[in-house]
C-alpha cells in the first residue's frame, strides 16, 4: 500500500509538471503578442499547434514504441522544447521591437516537441501503474486531475507575476520544461518493441479514414471538424480582449483587467469540476443530447463575452468560464465514447486519433485563422478604445453566430441509428479517457 501510494504522488507530479508547462503560456501569450505589435499573428501561434498534432505525436510515438524508451523520450522531447522556448523567451525579452519569424520559429520548433510529450507522460504512468499491478483505468483518473491543478497553478503564477503581458511567461515555460525532463528519468523503464511492425500510415491514424465510408460516421467527423473550429478561439483570444478594457477609464483599476488570466483560470476549474457531471448527463439523455449541449454552451461561451464587461458585466464573463466546462468537456468525452462504439478494435486508436485530427487539428487550425481575420477586421483596424471593445463585441457574437448554426445543423442532420445510451462501463471508459486526454485540459 505504501509503496503504491509513492508511485501514484510521483506520477501526479509528473502530470503537474507536464500541464504546468504548458499552462505557463497557453492562455496568456496573445496579451503578450498583442502588446508587442503582433497581434496580427496570434491565431499563427495557436494554429501552428494544430499543424504539428497531425503528425509529430505519431512520429514520436514510433521512436518510442521501437527504440527509445518513453521516460526518455519524455526527457529529450522536454528538454528540446524546453531549450527553444527558453530561447523564444530571452529573445523576447531582449530584442526590440519583435519580430514575428525568430519568434515564430522558435516557439513552432518548441511545440513541436511539447504536443508529443503529452501522451508520453501518459504512457510512462500506464506503464508505471501497471508494473505495480493497478489498473489504469481505475488509478490513472485521480492521479490525472493534478495535471489540471498544474496547468492552473502556472496560469496564476504568471498572472500575479505580471508575466502574462511579457515574455517571461515563455521563460517560465522553458525553466518548468526542463525541471520535466529531468523527473522524467526518474519514472520506472518503460519497454521497448523493436519488433513492431506498424505503418507509418496506422500511426498516423490514416487508415481509420475508411470511415467516412460509412453515412453516419462521416456526418459525425464532419461535425467534430465544424466543433473543432471554437476550440482555441477564446485561449488565443480572450485575454488580450478582457485587457482591451483598460483603454476605457471606467474599466481601466478593474480587477479582472489586470488579473485576466487568473479570471480565465475559471475555465480550467469549471472543466475539473464538469468532469463530475458527465455520467450523469450521459445515463440521462444519451450522447447526441450531451454533445448537443456541447454546442449550445459554445454559443453561451462567446456569447457572454460579447454582451459581458469587467465592471458591472464581469458576472457575464464569469458565467462564460463556467459553461466552457460544459462546451469543452461534454464533447470531447461523448465524441471519444461515441467513436469507440462505432469501431472495431482493431482501429480504435486509429478512429481516436482521427477524431483528434478532425477536432484540434483541422478544425482548430482553421478555427484560429478565421477568427484572426475576424478580429483583424473588427478590431485591430480600429482606433484603440470604444471602438476596439465594440469590435470585439461583434467579433465575439460572430463566433456565437457560428456555434448556433452548428449546433442546429448538427440537431436536424445527425442521427444515431442505435439510438443507444452509454452503460455503465462505457461511462467509466469514457471518465477514464477524458483525464488522460491531452486535449480535454485547454
Amino acid at each position: 500500500m505504501k509503496n503504491t501510494t509513492q508511485l501514484k504522488v510521483r506520477l501526479a507530479v509528473l502530470v503537474f509538471l507536464e500541464f504546468a508547462v504548458w499552462g505557463s503560456y497557453l492562455t496568456s501569450m496573445g496579451a503578450f503578442l498583442a502588446r508587442e505589435g503582433l497581434a496580427g499573428q496570434i491565431g499563427w501561434f495557436y494554429a501552428i499547434q494544430g499543424v504539428v498534432s497531425l503528425f509529430m505525436p505519431a512520429l514520436v510515438g514510433i521512436v518510442a514504441d521501437r527504440w527509445i524508451p518513453a521516460q526518455k523520450m519524455l526527457c529529450l522531447c522536454h528538454f528540446i522544447a524546453g531549450g527553444f522556448m527558453l530561447a523564444a523567451g530571452v529573445y523576447g525579452l531582449t530584442v526590440s521591437p519583435i519580430n514575428f519569424a525568430p519568434l515564430f520559429i522558435l516557439y513552432t520548433i518548441s511545440v513541436a516537441f511539447f504536443m508529443p510529450t503529452i501522451g508520453l507522460a501518459n504512457s510512462v504512468s500506464y506503464t508505471a501503474l501497471g508494473k505495480y499491478g493497478l489498473d489504469p483505468v481505475t488509478h490513472f483518473p485521480p492521479v490525472r486531475v493534478f495535471g489540471t491543478v498544474g496547468f492552473i497553478c502556472a496560469m496564476l503564477f504568471v498572472n500575479f507575476t505580471g508575466f502574462q503581458n511579457t515574455a517571461m511567461q515563455l521563460v517560465c515555460s522553458g525553466v518548468l520544461s526542463f525541471a520535466m525532463a529531468l523527473y522524467s528519468l526518474t519514472m520506472p523503464k518503460c519497454p521497448i518493441n523493436k519488433g513492431v511492425s506498424k505503418s507509418l500510415s496506422e500511426a498516423l491514424g490514416l487508415k481509420a479514414f475508411a470511415l467516412f465510408k460509412d453515412k453516419q460516421m462521416a456526418i459525425f467527423f464532419i461535425f467534430s471538424m465544424l466543433l473543432g473550429v471554437s476550440l482555441q478561439i477564446t485561449n488565443g483570444f480572450a485575454n488580450p480582449f478582457i485587457q482591451s478594457f483598460g483603454s476605457l477609464p471606467e474599466y481601466a483599476d478593474t480587477w479582472g483587467v489586470n488579473n485576466a488570466n487568473a479570471l480565465i483560470s475559471l475555465s480550467q476549474m469549471s472543466e475539473t469540476l464538469c468532469i463530475l457531471l458527465i455520467p450523469f448527463f450521459l445515463r440521462r439523455f444519451g450522447i447526441k443530447v450531451v454533445m448537443l449541449m456541447a454546442m449550445v454552451a459554445w454559443v453561451f461561451r462567446f456569447g457572454f463575452f460579447g454582451i459581458g464587461n469587467p465592471g458591472s458585466g464581469v458576472w457575464l464573463f464569469i458565467l462564460s468560464m463556467i459553461v466552457y466546462g460544459i462546451a469543452f468537456d461534454f464533447f470531447n468525452v461523448s465524441g471519444s465514447l461515441y467513436v469507440d462504439k462505432k469501431t472495431t478494435t482493431e482501429i480504435r486508436s486509429s478512429a481516436q486519433g482521427l477524431f483528434m485530427i478532425m477536432t484540434n487539428g483541422i478544425g482548430a487550425t482553421i478555427g484560429t485563422l478565421v477568427a484572426q481575420a475576424v478580429i483583424d477586421k473588427y478590431v485591430y483596424s480600429q482606433p484603440e478604445g470604444a471602438a476596439q471593445i465594440e469590435g470585439w463585441s461583434t467579433s465575439w457574437l460572430i463566433f456565437a453566430g457560428y456555434a448556433a448554426v452548428v449546433a442546429i445543423l448538427f440537431f436536424f442532420v445527425f442521427h444515431d441509428k442505435d439510438n443507444k445510451q452509454a452503460t455503465n462501463k462505457e461511462l467509466e471508459k469514457a471518465d477514464s479517457s477524458l483525464l488522460s486526454d491531452p486535449e480535454g485540459l485547454a
